[in-house]
Parts: C-alpha cells; structure tokens; sequence
C-alpha cells in the first residue's frame, strides 16, 4: 500500500514593535542576558499587564493580509506549564477565541499557484532562552514577553519542498507587510511541523507527529523528509504510530522521541483575567486595514499583466517592494519595460550592491533609467556606450542625455565616415576579409569590432555590419 504525507505547520513570528507584549520593557535582539526585564515579564505577585496597541494592530493586520475573519469578540487565555524559560509558569496566548481565523496563503509551487489554508494567526507572548554551557544552563528572559504571532496551517501540505515554498511565502508577506523583520538569525521566525501519514487518497488523517527544534526552513524540510519516510516505514511493516512530539536533530540527520504529545486539557487553558477582552471597533478596524500592502505573488502578475515582464524580473522586482516601486515610476508610459528592467535589475542593483548605497541614496530619478533605454532605442547611443553613460549618472546624478552631449559619445550613423573606417579595418586585415569570402561569417564580427574600437564605440554597429558585408561581397 502506498502512503502520502499530510504537513501542517505552526509558524511562530515575534512581531515588529518597540516594546514587549504587557510591559515596557524594550523588544530587541543582542541586549546583555536579563537586562530587558521588570517585573511584569518576570511574573512578579502582583503586577498587572497593559497590552501593546501596536502588537494588537500588526496581529489584525496579519490577518488581513492573509484574508482572515476578523472576530468582533478575541479573548486571552493562560496556557499552563512548567519550563525554565517560562517565568510566570503560564504563557499569554488565544485559545478558543483568537484574533483572527480561517485565511488562506497563495504561493506558487511547481509551476501553478497554490493555496494552504491557514487555521487561525493568534497573538501570544515569546517565553525565555535556555542557554546550556559546559557544566551549568541559564535563562535569558530578554525575549519572555515579545509579542508573538502564531500562525497555523491546516494540514494541506502534501511535500517536504511544498513546506518549504510555504514558509518563504509566508515570510515574504510578512516583512512587505511591516508585520515582523523575519530574521531567522536571531530567532524572529521558528516553526514546528505536524506531520502524519495515511493510505493514499484516504480522507482520514493518521496519528499527529510533531517535530520541534527546527531552526531554519531548509531545517523543516530535512526533517520532513525523514520523519515521513520514518512513518512510512512503520506502518509499511504493520506497525501503529502514536500521537507525540519529536526533536529534529540536525547534524545526525533524525528525529528523536522527546514526550508524548500532550493534549489541550493539559495545559489547563483558562481566560487570562487580568486582561481584558479586545473587542475591535469599525474605526480601528479601518484605521488597521490602511496598512494594507500588495501581495509579492498579486504584484508580480501584475508587473507581468501590465508591462509585459518575463516571470523572473517580475518575481524579483515583487518580492524588493523598494525595487519594484522605482521600476514602476521608470516604466510608466515607457515604451519598453522591459529594457528599463534590465538596466534596473542588472545594473542598477548591482552598483547599489558595490557603493553599499540603498535606493534613497540615488542621485538620479527613475525617469533618467527610462531616457537612457530610449537612447539606446532610438539608435543615438550604443549599449555599449550606455554602460558608461550609466557610469556616470550614478556617480554624478547627471541626466544620460547632457552625459552625451558633454562627453560627445553620440553614435556615428554618417555613412561615409563609417565607409571610411571599414576601409581601413579591411586594409588593415586582410585575412579576415579573406576568411568572411570563404564563408567564415565570424570573421564580419572580427572586423565590426575593429571599426566599433577606431571609433572608441561610436560607430552604429549594425550600420557598420551592413557596410562590411557590402564591401566584402563586392
């Protein structure tokens, strides 16, 4: 009997704010251990938490974003456990009452669009960082308390590599929406996988596997792709699987067992009863939603609708909204987007990339990109020539068009003085016109180049290829 995996994933963001979730304390990555602490995120008796209108903002927004409803009436809950890094031993979280519920995330995946529905996306607090040394652990409660927003997915994976294009997906959302940097690196984005497998076309799931430790998305999809061959091969030898939860042990490539998996009625979920339940107004709902942004995949169908772009410069340009924005005021009403692309992608990212400048830094506006592709267009300067003249827009600012005029690099379409240096490019090489008459046709291109370098670039090739062959035929 043949199996097929079924992947659901529970991606955890810590959220773009200044402050923690209940408390003052600062949110951000690199302080020294336990110093962005009070008592609130520490779990003093007696202290009252005050919620982050920015962490509820970015939450809703997160839903919007992902065309989640928007409940009238979200709670928060106490979910109940007893880990070092806890330090209330209870963590903020949404149980049956989230902010936002039933979205979907559309991605493209193996050359058509695909949609993974999203359960809920709830807000919560991050908890601590054990820290485990040679001969002692510790805990950095630094991160206890940053809003956290969990995002979960209905089990509509079906591949590691599907999982995979999911999580980048979701995290090129989430940073064009402002909702959260994303930096894996320091621990912004984690993600645990449910993963189960069942006979083929079965409409019934099999027992929930949970993998936890995964540290990276490539991670996710390692560890994906050996737990499902591992429950694979159970069940292909008669064996049951049990509900549990598993470590991903990267260097060793497996998972390991680490506890059975526990069940919602053992973390004792009761409503938090020092916070109130948020209950979003038409004004504020509004007020969110103007932080609406274009999706990367709606953006990029649209550059390929409305300028005729190939699918890999809209895709690039769609997921550098910067980028894509300074294109879009370059190409409008241009005859030739796509010349203004290259010029955009190939060249101008890359003396971004070698200045170590950013777009805001450009010393010219994106109308100058626009002119210059129709110099070349028009036939008055060569691309040749228009590399230096790009050159020398971004290091002065300068329009391509004075850039020409002052450094006289107009193209040379006078057809006698091309006729003149061809004469001397087949004067001067009198095997290569030998060999182009004895049909070696690469030998023209030996010869226009003679005349493109008398003329320091200048001379229009294609009017000096036609004069050459003239001339050689004759």
């Amino acid at each position: 009997m043949e199996y097929e995996p079924a992947i659901g994933l529970e991606t955890h963001v810590q959220l773009k704010t200044r402050s923690k979730m209940w408390c003052g304390c600062a949110n951000e990555f690199g302080a020294p251990p336990n110093t962005n602490v009070c008592p609130v995120c520490l779990g003093m008796p007696g202290v009252l938490p005050v919620a982050n209108e920015e962490g509820l903002r970015k939450t809703v927004l997160a839903g919007l974003l992902f065309g989640c409803e928007i409940p009238p009436r979200a709670k928060f809950d106490r979910k109940n456990y007893f880990y070092p890094d806890v330090p209330k031993n209870y963590q903020v979280t949404q149980y049956d009452q989230p902010s936002t519920r039933a979205g979907h995330l559309d991605f493209e995946f193996e050359g058509r669009v695909t949609r993974v529905r999203i359960t809920r996306a709830h807000l919560e607090e991050d908890v601590g960082k054990n820290n485990h040394f040679e001969t002692h652990s510790g805990v950095d409660f630094n991160r206890a308390g940053v809003p956290l927003l969990e995002i979960v997915s209905e089990p509509d994976i079906t591949s590691p590599a599907m999982a995979f294009e999911y999580l980048n997906a979701l995290k090129e959302v989430l940073i064009q929406g402002g909702i959260s940097d994303c930096d894996m690196e320091k621990g912004m984005v984690r993600c645990d996988v449910n993963v189960s497998v069942r006979p083929r076309g079965a409409s019934e799931l099999g027992a929930k596997i949970e993998i936890k430790n995964l540290n990276s998305f490539s991670a996710a999809r390692r560890a994906l792709e050996y737990e499902i061959r591992r429950q694979q091969g159970v069940v292909a030898q008669g064996g049951r699987l049990a509900q549990e939860t598993r470590r991903w042990i990267d260097d060793a490539g497996v998972t390991e067992l680490m506890r059975s998996k526990e069940e919602a009625h053992d973390y004792r979920y009761f409503p938090e009863p020092d916070l109130m339940p948020m209950e979003p107004g038409a004004a504020w709902l509004e007020s969110v939603g103007r932080g609406m942004v274009e999706l990367p995949l709606a953006r990029k169908q649209r550059l390929m609708q409305d300028f005729q772009l190939p699918a890999s410069d809209a895709q690039t340009l769609a997921t550098d909204p910067a980028l894509g924005d300074y294109f879009e005021k370059a190409a409008c009403g241009a005859k030739a987007p796509k010349a203004i692309a290259n010029w955009i992608i190939n060249n101008l990212r890359a003396q971004l990339a070698h200045s170590g400048a950013t777009l805001a830094l450009v010393r010219f506006a994106p109308g100058a990109i626009a002119e210059l592709a129709g110099l070349v267009d028009s036939g008055k300067i060569s691309s040749k020539i228009a590399q230096e003249v790009f050159l020398e827009m971004f290091a002065t600012g300068d329009a391509p068009g004075a850039i020409v005029d002052r450094k006289g690099l107009a193209q040379v379409s006078d057809t006698g003085a091309i006729e003149k240096l061809c004469d001397e490019a087949i004067a001067a090489h009198p095997k290569s016109a030998a060999d182009y008459r004895a049909g070696n046709v690469n030998a023209l291109n030996f010869l226009k180049g003679q005349v493109m370098k008398a003329s320091r670039g200048k001379a229009n090739p294609g009017l000096a290829g036609e004069i050459l062959d003239r001339k050689l035929k004759a």
